[in-house]
């Protein structure tokens, strides 16, 4: 194999399927990235068996052929030659030499036939959003899944496809983020549970321009996304997704309206006095007209009013201020809207259209004076 191809081209190719290689792994071939120049186009792709992404560069094929290099030793040596044209030679011993400019680099692949490709999906079964769409409907939720692996299903994302309405769905036993936008056409009914992990990666390699589209498709194991000359395959969470419509309520007993960005910067300035893991609550007062904000640690205490728009009862609350901030800060609005019913039930953050709904639980305080 001999192929030639700009620094830029070959590296923004190799670094975006390396999301896809694994850190541990025992079989020493998934540490690889496949570069496939035997079908007329150059294909790079890197495969975990959980995820696997592949994406074509463009560059000149002197002579096809296919090659295994370890991802780790490719991406470091392309990331470091100079800004010009990179040539990769091959020969059957599959000894590869990396030529660009004065630097020459030999290194020994593997057998491009012992790799395990991506597999093989029906795209009958697909729905098509905008790359910017896609970005920030999982930017808005995807802080809400679990990291711990006891309940699989916490860790992956739902998408729920109902008619022409996508609904993503995230959550870990302490919130819930809810996202919904609509399609450009109807779809059947379908749910599935995307793994965060997936979902992490996608947000880093999509360009999420608003102009072009990523088209998902399903089948009962694995989701396809397709943009740009790219290529996502990832196995499902398999399993029910939890009952979420049992969750929310439309009831409250206490409304208030609110600057999104005041909240946001009083929250930070009360979390100056919290050491990192200290797991002190933000309590919220609210009355007519004000909302008192106040915490209290061994290192001190602030409190702090903000004015505010408020129906209903008073209520005094207290929050992970975490949690609070991680949904504040995803949401466009200028103001935001709460919605409570007692200080033991959860608060909703939503708007009117529900496009975004934010259920937060409350955590218990002892007052402080």
């Amino acid at each position: 194999m001999k192929l030639v191809c700009s620094k830029s081209n070959l590296l923004n190719g190799v670094q975006t399927v390396s999301k896809a290689v694994p850190n541990k792994t025992t079989m020493s071939i998934l540490e690889c990235i496949l570069v496939d120049a035997t079908k007329g186009v150059i294909t790079l792709t890197a495969n975990d068996m959980e995820l696997g992404i592949e994406t074509t560069i463009e560059g000149d094929i002197i002579e096809k052929g296919i090659i295994a290099l370890d991802a780790k030793i490719f991406l470091d040596i392309v990331r470091k030659l100079p800004d010009s044209d990179i040539v990769i030679e091959t020969d059957q011993s599959y000894k590869t030499t990396i030529t660009c400019e004065k630097a020459k680099f030999n290194i020994i692949g593997k057998s491009g036939e012992d790799f395990s490709y991506l597999p093989q999906v029906e795209k009958e079964n697909n729905i098509v959003v905008s790359q910017f769409t896609l970005k920030e409907i999982v930017r808005q939720t995807i802080f809400s899944i679990s990291d711990n692996d006891n309940n699989k299903l916490m860790t992956g994302e739902l998408f729920d496809i109902s008619s022409d309405q996508l609904k993503v769905v995230s959550l870990d036993g302490h919130r819930i983020s809810i996202r919904k936008i609509q399609l450009k056409n109807i779809y059947e009914s379908r749910k599935v549970v995307v793994p965060g992990k997936t979902l992490n990666e996608i947000i880093k390699i999509l360009p999420g321009d608003a102009d072009k589209d990523v088209v998902i498709s399903f089948t009962n194991k694995h989701i396809v996304f397709e943009f740009d000359n790219t290529i996502v395959v990832s196995r499902l969470i398999e399993g029910e997704y939890f009952k979420i419509d049992q969750m929310l309520s439309s009831d409250y007993e206490t409304k208030v309206k609110i600057n999104k960005k005041e909240l946001i910067n009083c929250i930070d300035r009360a979390t100056l006095l919290v050491k990192e893991g200290d797991k002190k609550p933000v309590i919220i007062h609210i009355t007519d007209g004000n909302m008192e904000l106040k915490i209290n640690s061994i290192m001190g205490s602030m409190n702090e009013d903000i004015d505010i728009e408020k129906s209903g009862k008073d209520i005094m609350i207290g929050f992970n201020p975490k949690f609070l901030l991680d949904a504040l800060r995803v949401i466009d609005d200028e103001d935001v809207e709460l919605y409570m019913v007692n200080p033991k039930a959860p608060c909703f953050i939503k708007n009117q259209a529900e496009s975004y709904i934010y259920l937060i639980l409350p955590v218990n305080f002892t007052t402080v004076s």
